[in-house]
Formats: structure tokens, sequence, C-alpha cells
């Protein structure tokens, strides 16, 4: 027979679960580099930058393209590292809680 109470308690869970690893995103710091470590980014879980850093090097006017795109692909690369990372965490907090069915993609929620 279908427990809808049983079901309810399970949905709560699941919901206390998804919102205390999204609560632990912002904890989350990824800090990726480019350019053999002559630009630095530090991005949240959440997927938020939180600060670039530059060698003085770096600081030539002639060279401002080849900054911009450094610059460019230090945060792409956190923003990956932090995205891998969230759903890391995500996926951690809600393990065996949603049954494994095939073809449903829970992705856009973190999972």
């Amino acid at each position: 027979m279908f427990d809808m109470f049983g079901m309810m308690n399970k949905v709560k869970e699941m919901q206390a679960k998804m919102k205390e690893a999204q609560d632990n995103l912002k904890h989350i710091r990824v800090t990726a580099e480019a350019g053999g470590g002559m630009v630095q980014a530090t991005v949240s879980g959440e997927r938020r930058l939180l600060k670039v850093e530059f060698d003085e090097s770096l600081m030539n006017p002639n060279d401002k393209e080849m900054l911009a795109d450094l610059v460019v692909a230090a945060v792409n690369k956190a923003l990956d590292e932090a995205g891998e990372r969230a759903k890391e965490e995500m996926k951690k907090h809600t393990e065996g809680m949603l049954p494994n069915i095939p073809g449903l993609d829970l992705s856009s929620f973190g999972l």
C-alpha cells in the first residue's frame, strides 16, 4: 500500500538536505590560474567571482589584450572547477534520497 505520509516525510527530508547543501556552497572557494600563475581567479561554490590577482609583470599597457585573455581563462577555469565541486557537494547531501531513474536528469538542480 502506498504510504503518503512516509513519502511526504521523505520529501521534507530531501528539501532540508538540499537547502543544507546549497548553504554549504557559499563556503566553497576555488582558485584557478592561467599563464603559469600570472593570473589567479577565486570563485565561490555559488559560481561568483570573488577575487582576481595579477602578476605585476602583466601591468604593461602593451600587453592589455594578453592580460584580458588570461583573466578570462583563469575565471572560466575557476568557474568550471567550482561547478564540479558544487555538484559533488549536492550529491553528497542527497545521495540515496532519490531513486536512480533512467533518463531523469537533475543536473540543472546541481545533482
